[in-house]
């Protein structure tokens, strides 16, 4: 068994090779800048926000928020106006049973320093992400290679850090953006296999914002006092939603499979069961973006590939953290326990798992319910029961 436990920042952006982005604009009709220039100007400014600010709080009966209900619910929460995350995490990979490791992940805490001068950003900024290769890794491994240039440049990210609804459709609207760029370019990639495709996750905080895009069956989980908060859809052909996605475009499902053949009905590359650009397909890599205002009741996120959601719940996740937390304020051992339970429970895939906490240690033991204090039961013997009524009666 081989296990590993360390955090991945990539020190350069690699550029990706222009022919792919003259693809995107005359076969997809998708506008992308070509030029290799990195714009001096930072992209995101830093905006006070008053106690007046609009913003969004979930209650403890919703799973997941889309950005649309997000932008219409303007109910005004001033504990998530004042509330800034405190970012630091942990993470965990495993083998398992498999013979090769598919799975890749990216962990930055600081995402503004770790971008330099092509990311500014005075509010807290992160940036996590899980890939499940399937067909060999190299679907996973490019796209991992490639993300810092497909997120954050060609993507173009809003030049404005702000809190209003249009630059939260922006910084929706930019993420899917990225997932069809890293889709089209596994096309022209020739050193990439038409049968290598990849599930892929992200999560990007900028201050009280945290927005997750998913593609796939990996998960993301908040957790909100306690309680699981799933920010992702699985997209498995059991999902009701999905599977009548694909019938319509003409696909079907054989025995819980993608034209008999993929587990998931959205992925990245795939491109020998995908329709020629510009096709409906019903193999997509359109992906469900999710994206919530943090608020103090938020103290954790838990993004993982699939070989630990098959055998641990969106809740049994969170509690196990929760509890692990609370012990020894480990993200990077909370992460490893999740790993080592999923195997206890012989998961049959690779494992690869983040924990991102959002509080400080002392609100997360703040938030906690006490613990409930135990009776221990007893009998009581003839004679003291003999005693004990007369007692009662002589009174």
């Amino acid at each position: 068994m081989v296990t590993e436990a360390k955090i991945i920042c990539q020190q350069s952006i690699p550029v990706l090779d222009v022919k792919y982005h003259l693809c995107v604009a005359q076969e997809h009709n998708v506008k992308v800048d070509v030029s290799s220039t990195t714009p001096s100007t930072p992209m995101f400014r830093e905006v006070r926000v008053s106690s007046e600010s609009v913003s969004t709080e979930i209650p403890h009966c919703q799973s997941v928020v889309s950005c649309s209900e997000t932008i219409k619910d303007a109910s005004l929460q001033t504990s998530s106006a004042k509330f800034s995350p405190n970012i630091r995490s942990g993470s965990y990979t495993d083998i398992g049973p498999r013979e090769s490791m598919d799975d890749e992940h990216i962990q930055i805490d600081d995402l503004s320093t770790h971008l330099g001068g092509l990311f500014k950003c005075l509010v807290p900024s992160a940036f996590y992400a899980v890939f499940d290769g399937h067909g060999g890794p190299d679907a996973a491994t490019f796209v991992k290679r490639n993300a810092m240039r497909l997120f954050f440049e060609d993507a173009k990210l809003p030049q404005t850090y702000d809190t209003d609804a249009i630059f939260l459709k922006n910084l929706e609207n930019s993420h899917r953006k990225a997932f069809v760029l890293a889709d089209l370019a596994l096309a022209n990639e020739q050193g990439i296999s038409s049968s290598s495709g990849t599930t892929a996750l992200t999560a990007l905080i900028l201050g009280r914002h945290l927005l997750v895009a998913n593609v796939g069956d990996c998960r993301a989980v908040l957790c909100r006092r306690g309680e699981a908060v799933e920010m992702s859809h699985d997209h498995r052909p059991s999902y009701l939603p999905e599977r009548k996605r694909v019938e319509e475009l003409g696909g079907f499902i054989i025995d819980g499979y993608l034209n008999g053949y993929l587990s998931v009905t959205r992925a990245l590359g795939d491109w020998d069961l995908k329709f020629p650009l510009g096709s409906a397909s019903p193999l997509i890599a359109e992906p469900d973006v999710q994206q919530i205002t943090l608020t103090e009741d938020d103290e954790f996120l838990i993004i993982g590939c699939d070989g630990m959601w098959d055998v641990i719940s969106s809740q049994q996740a969170v509690s196990l953290v929760r509890r692990g937390l609370r012990r020894h304020d480990d993200p990077q051992q909370c992460a490893k326990e999740l790993v080592m339970e999923a195997l206890r429970l012989n998961t049959s895939d690779n494992l690869t798992v983040i924990v991102i906490c959002l509080s400080s240690p002392e609100r997360m033991i703040e938030s906690c319910p006490p613990p409930r204090r135990r009776f221990r039961a007893f009998s009581l013997s003839e004679e003291a029961r003999s005693r004990l009524k007369s007692l009662l009666e002589g009174n």
